[in-house]
Order: C-alpha cells, then structure tokens, then sequence
C-alpha cells in the first residue's frame, strides 16, 4: 500500500475508532468487523469481501506502533511529495481459528533491505552517484500469522495437542507442551504466510481454563484443605489430592490456625526448568449441627479455657 492510500484512506474511520484509540480498542474493533465481515460467513457477497480487506488493511497500519506514527505523520502533511514503495501487506492470506471458534489475526511483514520499511525504499532507488542503481531488497520470509486456542487445565499440566483450522479448511495439528501457563504462546515454523525467502512462523496463544480446586500460582499450585477443630487444635495427619491423581500425606501441626498454608515440595507443576510445591491452606472447618454429646463436650472444653481470650490485645491494635 503506497502513502498516497494512507493520504487518502482513513484507517481510523474504517475501524470505527477515534484517532486516539488505544491499541486494546482498536484489537477490540477489528476482532469485531472482522468476525462481521469474514468471507467464512458471507461466501459470494463482494461488498462483505471488500469490506472485510479494508479493515484488514486498516489494522495491519493501526497495529503496529512504528507504522501508525507514519500514517499520522502523513496524514497531518496531507502526504509527502515522494513516491514511496509498497508498504506491508496485512493478513489477506487468511487467519487460523480454532476448530471451536478462535479468531485469527494478522502478522508482521519484514522490514526491506538494511532495515529500511519498504514504504520508504523508492527514496533510496536512485543510488549516491556515480551510476549506481541503488538498494535492492533481498528475498523476504513470509510474514507470521496468529491464533488463539482454549484448553482445559489438565492439558496445560500435562501437554495436549489442539487442532487449528484454516479459512480454507486446512487444519494444523500443535502441540501444546506440558507445564504451559495462561497466555503464554507456542510457535509453529513455517506455518505462516509464504515469502520468497521462506513461510513465515504461527504464533498461538494458548488460554487455560481454570479448575474448580487447584489454582495454579507460578509453577506452584494452591489448595484450600478443610480441617476439623480437633485436628487442628491437637494436631493430625491428613490426606491431599495431587495433580497426578494420587494423595499425599501432609502432617498439620498441634495448634494450626484457620488460613496456614503448608508446603510439599516437588508436588506442583513440572516444566523444563523444574517442578513446583504444593501449597495447602488450612480452613478449620466448624460443624453447623451438635448432637447432645458433642455439645456437652464443647461446653466443657469452653469451661477448661475460660481464662483464654484470643482478642485480649485487639483494642491496642485498633488505636489511630
């Protein structure tokens, strides 16, 4: 795309957003119109197609910080006397979605020869004298593409392999590897855009559904274990579960209050670079309903420790 097209097309109108938008705003708008638009969902309709390219071609600009500094510049000179070259191109080849409905998203296109943007490699055409023909790009690497995929907490602690889909029906198997965390990324080489020089990578991030019971923290992993009042009070061994579906004994010492985390060492997530702890919070459970014995057990138990008051010290810590 030329800078005379950037002089002339107003990327910000296409994507519905104000021209200072924030890049999470103008992600939000193309995900949006992109989903609107796709060619997945209006086969046959040109105006949809057309329509689906520009936005595509506007957020390609929008969203890379380099590229939207340029096209303000340019647009606040009303365009530069200067026959620029091509600039990149967006994602026209088409995105990955997940086979349960990701939405793709477009790549970076590389910079020309020596580092210069290739909407500014026509300044550099005519050489320094002397006959010379100037700077000639060499073969680029197909730009990258993107996706996202969602799996389940069990696959990121052990591994899973998640199945992507192409625009044209293509599908890609990846292999997420163990030990993945939330919003980390996994890289497929030579799945992207073709280049003369070589297909670009895909880039997917990878989402982890949460669990109802372990909560990952790091590579440590968090559980709440509840306790009774005798065990806490005079001490017990109890039995917790483990990532790997087994139980592991954990001694809660004499005296342990409500909220004390516990440590097992090597019991949380393993990755290349180590393993994990298993941190257990104790939450003392109290019982709702006492039978007869029970109560009159308690009632002795409050008599024998009469003298104890767990808040004597509370109005010296609640003085301003």
């Amino acid at each position: 795309m030329a800078s005379q097209d950037w002089v002339e097309k107003d990327f910000y109108a296409i994507l519905g957003v104000a021209k200072d938008a924030s890049d999470a705003d103008i992600k939000k708008a193309y995900r949006k119109l992109a989903r609107t638009y796709h060619p997945d969902t209006n086969s046959g309709d040109a105006a949809a197609e057309k329509k689906f390219k520009d936005i595509t071609e506007a957020y390609s600009v929008l969203s890379d910080a380099e590229e939207r500094q340029q096209y303000d510049a340019i647009r606040a000179m009303g365009g530069a006397r200067f026959a620029p070259g091509a600039a990149r191109g967006g994602p026209a080849n088409g995105g990955f979605e997940d086979l349960f409905g990701g939405l793709f998203g477009g790549g970076r296109q590389p910079a020309g020869a020596g580092g210069i943007p290739p909407e500014f490699a026509d300044l550099f055409g005519g050489g320094f004298g002397g006959g010379q023909t100037g700077f000639q790009r060499a073969p680029q690497k197909g730009s990258d593409r993107t996706a996202s995929t969602t799996i389940s907490f069990a696959g990121s602690i052990h591994g899973t392999t998640v199945s992507l889909r192409e625009s044209n029906g293509n599908v890609i198997d990846v292999k997420i590897p163990a030990g993945i965390r939330d919003g980390q990324k996994v890289r497929q080489r030579g799945k992207g855009n073709p280049g003369a020089a070589g297909n670009g990578d895909l880039i997917i991030t990878v989402n982890v559904k949460p669990h109802d019971f372990f909560i990952r923290d790091g590579d440590n992993i968090r559980i709440h274990v509840p306790v009774t009042f005798a065990e806490a009070a005079l001490g017990a061994n109890i039995h917790v579960p483990t990532l790997d579906g087994e139980t592991v004994t954990v001694r809660v010492p004499a005296g342990t209050p409500s909220g004390r985390t516990l440590r097992v060492k090597g019991r949380g997530v393993k990755t290349s670079k180590g393993t994990g702890d298993l941190l257990v919070t104790i939450d003392v459970s109290v019982p709702q309903n006492l039978n007869k014995q029970a109560e009159e057990a308690v009632k002795a138990f409050a008599a024998a420790t009469a003298d104890a008051d767990p808040r004597q010290d509370l109005a010296a810590k609640a003085r301003l």
